[in-house]
């Protein structure tokens, strides 16, 4: 598929893909005879983890080894047993901190929601009394 349905697909921005690619982190899998990028499900899956960990605060690096994990762990090549549990444990790691980071945003959304709440209900009780104009 052409980047502009991947932009869809992933409600990334077509600049945000073409920076990602510019950085490595999504490589297109192919080019069209006329040029244009073109990209496998792998390359959407690909952004849709990206675009999973950035909110989560997670570095260009820090997305770079994750995927550089999980590549090699999905790649199926003979993995001793140390080189596999060294890249599960690094998968474990990023998992832990997204968990962690999970954990902050809920405690901000929780007081964002009570600081609308307040808001609301002040909004409420001002326009219950204030004269109204027709």
């Amino acid at each position: 598929m052409q980047i502009g349905e991947v932009a869809s697909r992933t409600e990334l921005s077509l600049r945000t893909i073409r920076h990602y690619e510019e950085t490595g982190l999504v490589v297109p899998s192919a080019r069209s005879q006329g040029g244009f990028r073109l990209y496998t499900e792998a390359d959407v899956a690909r952004l849709m983890v990206i675009r999973r960990m950035k909110p989560l605060g997670f570095t260009l690096d820090q997305m770079r080894d994750l995927l550089d994990a999980t590549d090699r762990l999905d790649a199926g090549t003979d993995l001793d047993a140390d080189e596999r549990e060294a890249l599960l444990e690094r998968v474990r790691t990023y998992q832990q901190a997204a968990a962690e980071q999970v954990d902050k945003l809920r405690v901000q959304l929780a007081r964002a929601e009570d600081f609308e709440g307040t808001l609301r209900t002040r909004l409420t009780r001002t326009e219950d009394v204030t004269p109204r104009h027709v």
